[in-house]
């Protein structure tokens, strides 16, 4: 008996075993839902396994169910499923953004992350996709250490400039940019949702790149198809509305009434409202001209592969209003993008590329003295929009450029439609198991038509806008260039333990430029529907009929090396050299020899460290290299007759004008490179299981030879003053940025990244000793007020310091003071070198538009299928001039002048009201301000519908979410925007009335099928 029932439970036990035994079957798809081929799928502790196919499916037999499969693929992170009784697995596996072996563009080829040895940072598709920025430059804000981007207009398309490490010639400081290696000046025509990433060259790793990467490298790298992947469709789409983040506080009638009878009667001139209390709040200007402005985009992308080739297609249309002026400063953006890569043989391949982008800005004044804004600040809130005949108020006695802004708006007809086509196309030849030949053309075709109306207008007396023949303006311009790359490369492994390339190539840049433009005057009727030069009874061609020269032409032709080696993967050397040669320069100067190198230490992967508990990984680097510059004109080391000269025969009126020829800048034949030499010792960590990255660099950035054009005499010529060799600055920083993110169960992720970058810029000389370049406006026929000038920040602000307000006369009869009569309730300026007179000698600096430090803070996390990301950025350090205030008698004023001086003791802060003239408006730290800032850049919350495992699902992933950018900007700046400016070197950092950056919210889809 007992025999009998050990056999049944022996064959029970036997049956119930087999039974747990199964075969799998599945998918392995990316978080697109690709098919993700080649995938290591492993039998924990076990040898048994297999690889997905071209499609991503797999299939395992015989697997014991509640064992566990590790999934494992380069650039993913790795992932294990425990098997249960279903037979059928869908698994998705997600990018693991900080693996090393995550290869990296780095110019010319690529590198793996533990391979580099120079400051590169990289910005994802992922980032960017969450910003949802509407020009390219808004995602790098905050992101990267040592970027930093200032907002020339917050107008829709308005550009910005982008700084890498500082500002470090007072010329063009603007980056390379290449996006799939082919140069793009302008950025308003990339689509930012086809990027799949960015790398920025921060150091001497951008000299691969030569002349024009001195200033830094911006490479983007687009979105394409893979081979073996199947047709895959997204689209994307937002829309939401947009408004001004704040209105600068002004006067309201009543007391822009008090303080304007205070000015007339401490000028002893009878006072113009005689009854207050009938003018009660008045006409807010601001928001006649703010608006809440639509804002939306559509882009579409359909990706696919086979054996032996793949291609993209995307298309995108943007719209954007302005908040300022709606359709009157409206952004169009159409772009349409296509490549194609085929493989003709194993190892002879094609790649090719090509952009067409379409855009329409309308244009309103901006950030200048009589812009829009300018004017809304500046009108007197006692004037109506419209008078009592239904036409737009005058500005009478407002001065001469403070107009009406309604009518303004309404009479600016004013736009520019550009037409980009842009592409590449390439081949690659591999040959002797090691070389590899390749060539590459890439090019950029533009067509800008330009187009304003003036028409008949009258907006006051004395008003300099007031037109009195009506004029339209046609322009349309050409611009073309080519980029030749050529190149060679060997690659090799020697014993396993050496790996060498070499790099020998040659590069070819030509670049031209046409420009055409006509006017016409007397428009028919003044109607806007007859302005066009062809209808108008006074043409006249502006380039033939004033003999100037309407085209440029600038080459470049470059010769470089690089060598990389590595020793077992963790004594690492790069070292380039490259020749450039450049038509800026004479034929003395033509070329420049510009070497530079870096070295890394993967100390991580020593002997020594193979312990460590607490290092997961720690790589030392350093660079060093000299980088040339040639922006600037074309040909000014020769004399060209391309000036214009004015003559007038039998008459001194327009009827009787002869425009001629006449001597252009003044040539300078020794001119040469302008060279930057930078240094970088960094080191890279990940610490803590590689749940903490960390970066951390110094660098140098040493500017010689400055091309600059400093003042010259007249006895010299009468064109431009020539260009000079003539200056050092010097920019000096730190960078730091960590990273933490983690896994908390299964359902929630979590990241949060910091990084801060603290910069010191000095001028070092300026041609000859004690001398210095000037620029930028303040108010009206003042002297420019910044300054590049040994000692000092470049570009700092110049002029007086105050001590307070003068309390009574005894005070003004003991003091300094200037040459404009002086009162109590005056500034007291102070005498910086004690000569007993307030004078241009003693201005002193009142601070620089440069920061001392800038960093971001960037938080996401992931909960179930909930997803929320927030990024902010601050600017420490840097100031701000004040130059939106007109001084005129009726002009409005900022509400901080009710806390004016009115009698002895009142106030030492701010001075007295005067219709009369003072020494108050006298360019002083009174109008220089803090401009750091704090800004909630974006913050977003979305929540993803995904069904992969159900064959019956339409998509593969639906997204839906809801974002806000610039919600909120802690500032203690009084303008409209701290983070605006014109990004010049030198004059950079004056607020005219800069449009500012919009706050947005924002309703969007992701769905890819």
């Amino acid at each position: 008996m007992r025999h009998t029932l050990f056999k049944i439970l022996t064959l029970l036990f036997i049956s119930y075993a087999s039974a747990q035994n199964i075969d799998i079957n599945g998918m392995v798809i990316d978080e697109s839902g690709i098919a993700i081929p080649g995938v290591n799928i492993l039998l924990k502790d076990t040898n048994k396994g297999t690889v997905s196919d071209f499609d991503g499916n797999f299939t395992l037999s015989d697997i014991q169910v509640g064992s566990t499969l590790i999934f494992s693929y380069v650039g993913y992170i790795t992932y294990e499923e425990i098997v249960t009784n279903s037979s059928k697995l869908t698994i998705t596996l997600q990018e693991d953004l900080a693996k090393l072996d995550e290869v990296v563009v780095i110019g010319y080829g690529t590198q793996t992350k533990k391979e580099i040895t120079g400051a590169v940072s990289v910005v994802g598709a992922e980032t960017i996709e969450k910003l949802k920025p509407t020009r390219i430059e808004q995602a790098l804000q905050g992101q990267v250490a040592g970027v930093n981007i200032t907002t020339n207009s917050g107008s829709p398309g308005g550009a910005s400039t982008i700084s890498i490490r500082g500002v470090s010639t007072n010329g063009d400081s603007r980056p390379l940019i290449l996006v799939d290696g082919n140069v793009v000046e302008d950025l308003s025509v990339i689509n930012p949702n086809d990027i799949e990433s960015m790398n920025i060259l921060k150091d001497a790793t951008a000299g691969i790149y030569g002349v024009r990467a001195a200033n830094g490298v911006i490479l983007i790298t687009t979105k394409s198809g893979r081979k073996e992947m199947p047709l895959t469709v997204e689209y994307n789409a937002y829309a939401g509305f947009q408004q001004t983040t704040r209105k600068l506080p002004v006067l309201n009638a009543t007391e822009y009434a008090v303080i304007v009878n205070e000015g007339y009667a401490a000028a002893g001139s009878t006072p113009p409202f005689s009854d207050l209390s009938a003018l009660g709040v008045g006409t807010d200007w601001q928001d006649e001209v703010f608006q809440n402005a639509p804002i939306f985009n559509h882009n579409i992308a359909f990706r696919a592969g086979g054996k032996k080739s793949s291609y993209s297609y995307s298309s995108s249309f943007l719209k954007q209003d302005g908040i300022v002026g709606g359709t009157k400063s409206n952004f169009t953006r159409f772009t349409n993008t296509l490549t194609y890569n085929l493989d003709f043989l194993e190892n002879f391949k094609f790649k090719s590329g090509l952009t067409l982008t379409r855009t329409k800005k309308n244009n309103l004044p901006e950030s200048t003295l009589g812009s829009v804004l300018f004017n809304a600040v500046n009108m007197a809130p006692n004037i109506p929009v419209r008078d009592e005949n239904g036409a737009f108020s005058l500005a009478d006695g407002l001065g001469g450029e403070v107009v009406n802004p309604l009518a303004q708006m309404t009479n600016t007809y004013n736009r520019n439609r550009v037409m980009k086509l842009n592409g590449f196309a390439g081949l690659s030849y591999n040959f002797l198991d090691h070389f590899t030949a390749e060539a590459n053309i890439q090019f950029n075709y533009s067509e800008v038509d330009a187009y304003s109306f003036d028409p008949i207008d009258f907006y006051g007396v004395g008003k300099v806008f007031n037109t009195l023949t009506s004029e339209v303006f046609e322009g349309f311009d050409i611009f073309r260039d080519y980029t030749f790359d050529g190149f060679i490369k060997y690659e090799n492994t020697f014993n396993d333990n050496h790996k060498l390339n070499v790099l020998l190539g040659t590069s070819v840049f030509k670049t031209t430029g046409v420009f055409s433009g006509r006017t016409g005057k007397n428009i028919i009727n003044n109607d806007p529907a007859n302005a066009k030069v062809d209808l108008a009874s006074d043409q006249e061609d502006i380039y033939k009929e004033r003999g100037s020269n309407p085209t440029f032409d600038s080459r470049l032709l470059s010769y470089f090396a690089r060598v990389q080696y590595d020793y077992k993967g963790k004594y690492l050397l790069s070292a380039v050299i490259r020749r450039d040669g450049s038509t800026k320069f004479g034929p003395g100067n033509k070329f420049g020899y510009f070497p530079s190198g870096s070295l890394g230490w993967v100390v991580s992967d020593e002997d020594f460290m193979s312990n460590s508990k607490f290092f997961d990984f720690l790589k030392l680097r350093a660079s060093y290299g000299i980088l040339g510059n040639d922006r600037i004109g074309d040909y000014r080391f020769v004399s060209l007759l391309n000036g214009e000269g004015t003559y007038f025969f039998g008459g001194n009126d327009a009827e009787h004008e002869i425009f001629g020829k006449a001597s252009g800048g003044i040539a300078n034949p020794e001119i040469k490179w302008e060279k930057q030499k930078t240094l970088d010792v960094g080191v890279d960590m990940r610490i803590f299981n590689n749940k903490v990255d960390i970066t951390a660099d110094y660098f140098t950035r040493r500017t010689e030879d400055l091309l600059v054009s400093p003042e010259v005499s007249g006895l010299l010529g009468t064109g431009a003053a020539p260009f000079v060799n003539a200056g050092i600055v010097e920019n000096t920083g730190v960078e730091f940025a960590i990273g933490y993110s983690d896994t908390i169960g299964e359902d929630f992720k979590f990241s949060i990244n910091y990084n801060v970058t603290g910069i010191k810029n000095e001028v070092i000389s300026v041609s000859g000793e004690g001398e210095f370049l000037e620029a930028g406006n303040f108010g009206i026929s003042q002297p420019v007020i910044a300054r590049m000038e040994a000692g000092f920040p470049l570009g700092y602000f110049v002029g007086y310091k105050t001590d307070g307000v003068f309390q009574t006369q005894e005070e003004v009869d003991n003091a300094a003071v200037t040459n404009i009569a002086t009162q109590p309730g005056d500034f007291k300026f102070v005498d910086q070198n004690n000569d007993g007179v307030i004078d241009l000698e003693d201005r002193v600096d009142l601070g620089n538009p440069i920061p001392d430090a800038t960093m971001g803070l960037n938080i996401s996390f992931d909960y179930k299928k909930f997803d929320f990301s927030a990024y902010a950025f601050a600017s420490l350090g840097n100031e701000i001039v004040r130059n939106y205030e007109r001084n005129q008698q009726l002009v409005n004023k900022p509400i901080w002048y009710l806390d004016r001086w009115t009698g002895t003791g009142s106030t030492n802060a701010a001075p007295r009201q005067t219709i009369g003239t003072s020494p108050n408006t006298l360019f002083s730290d009174y109008y220089v301000e803090d401009g750091s800032f704090v800004r909630l850049q974006n913050i977003q919350l979305g929540y993803t519908f995904s069904n992969n495992s159900s064959e019956e699902s339409s998509f593969d992933k639906f997204r839906i979410y809801v974002s806000a950018s610039n919600l909120f900007t802690l500032t203690e700046y009084n303008g409209y925007d701290p983070t605006a400016g014109t990004g010049a070197p030198l004059g950079g950092g004056i607020d005219q009335g800069i449009y500012p950056s919009a706050r947005t919210f924002l309703l969007g889809i992701n769905v890819k099928f």
